[in-house]
């Protein structure tokens, strides 16, 4: 493992020194065993000389979405969810949503019944038809014109979007995952993190994700920043509210590198994690496997709100799906992940990979706005590369 620390440390090295620098990284990688490497670079803020380190805490977006997957997938193994039943049968309110078709001459919206009811498994896939506004035009005119809030708001009113299409007919990131942590709510009668923290962050021994941050984790936060079109880095102080109105599933929680390798290591692990375990073994071989329809497919996400993201895609080129709780590649990727590699990402170019396969798997976080930004996505890549060139014995 010397070479692959040797690389690692330079790739951070790089990422916080090189043209267009991020302020601060930490990046670490896993074996089934345990962690191999966690390794940060720079500072927690661009405007400081405060080092980052491996205990900060970051904002995970939609790093989060494979935990509301999990939560899920534990109430199916209880016998209590039933994926491909109308996701409405455990989150009411979710038969309220109708199909937007666009706008009348008038600038209001078209709306219509859906055709069929949602079920959990299209909101785990991204095949629901929800979106997000810095994705899809009509939510970002639904913002602009209508005063639709943005789901960084945590509120119950930003959950009320109509739906793009009807269920299971297209592919579209958004917040699908949201109305999944509704329905594990709606079954369990908790608040999603009071169920993390009993079914997943105890049994992981994961201690510092949360929902809310607390003043001993703000005190360990890594600071948010804005890239600025010359390629400088701005810190924005945006942090998602405190306690949250509402626990969202596909973007709220918090916490550090360290404690989101214990959870890829329960997925190269079969679901057994370090002081228990969250799923059973045909449960995650299960869940690994393709998901999302055969027609369709997971495509580039087109950034429509320019502060928030870019136009941006994983291996573009390479077929891509949906497992439950991942985006998985159906072909092998060029930074040495084979097909069936599972992995995601967050908006403030947070990215992370699990090869159950070769039985390992990483993560790489920064806190900089706009997503697909260039130096923190090509520089996990290149991180990626590395534990493939210098994989763990």
């Amino acid at each position: 493992m010397t070479e692959f620390r040797e690389a690692a440390d330079a790739i951070l090295q790089a990422a916080v020194t090189g043209d267009a620098p991020v302020p601060g990284v930490v990046a670490g990688l896993t074996d089934r065993n345990d962690t191999v490497y966690l390794g940060a670079a720079g500072n927690r803020r661009v405007d400081g000389d405060e080092p980052i380190t491996v205990d900060d805490i970051f904002a995970l977006f939609s790093t989060t979405k494979a935990f509301t997957a999990t939560a899920a997938l534990q109430l199916v193994e209880q016998g209590k969810l039933d994926l491909d039943a109308p996701a409405q049968n455990y989150a009411p309110w979710l038969a309220e949503a109708q199909v937007i078709e666009g706008f009348d001459s008038a600038g209001e919206p078209i709306l219509r019944t859906p055709k069929t009811q949602v079920t959990t498994r299209q909101l785990l896939t991204h095949s629901g038809g929800f979106g997000y506004d810095f994705f899809n035009e009509n939510y970002a005119r639904l913002a602009e014109e209508k005063g639709q809030p943005s789901v960084i708001t945590a509120t119950r009113a930003a959950l009320t979007t109509p739906l793009l299409f009807d269920p299971g007919t297209k592919w579209e990131y958004g917040s699908n995952i949201d109305w999944a942590g509704q329905v594990v709510e709606g079954i369990t009668g908790k608040r999603l993190g009071e169920v993390f923290a009993s079914e997943i962050f105890a049994p992981l021994g994961i201690e510092s994700f949360t929902f809310a941050l607390d003043d001993p984790r703000r005190a360990r936060l890594a600071g948010m920043h804005d890239r600025n079109a010359d390629g400088s880095l701005t810190y924005n102080g945006l942090e998602l509210p405190s306690p949250p109105d509402i626990d969202f599933g596909g973007h709220g929680l918090y916490g550090t590198v360290g404690d989101y390798l214990k959870f890829i290591r329960a997925w190269l692990n079969d679901g057994q994690g370090d002081n228990g375990r969250i799923l059973q073994a045909d449960t995650v071989e299960y869940a690994v496997k393709r998901h999302l329809a055969e027609d369709l497919s997971v495509g580039a996400l087109p950034g429509v709100i320019p502060s928030l993201s870019n136009d941006a895609e994983f291996f573009p080129g390479v077929s891509k799906s949906w497992s439950l709780p991942f985006m998985r590649n159906e072909e092998p990727a060029p930074t040495g992940r084979p097909a069936g590699g599972q992995g995601w990402a967050g908006l403030a170019n947070l990215f992370y990979w699990i090869d159950r396969e070769n039985g390992f798997g990483g993560f790489w976080a920064t806190q900089i706005l706009p997503f697909g930004d260039a130096t923190s996505f090509v520089k996990y890549l290149e991180f990626e590369t590395a534990a493939y060139a210098n994989p763990p014995a």
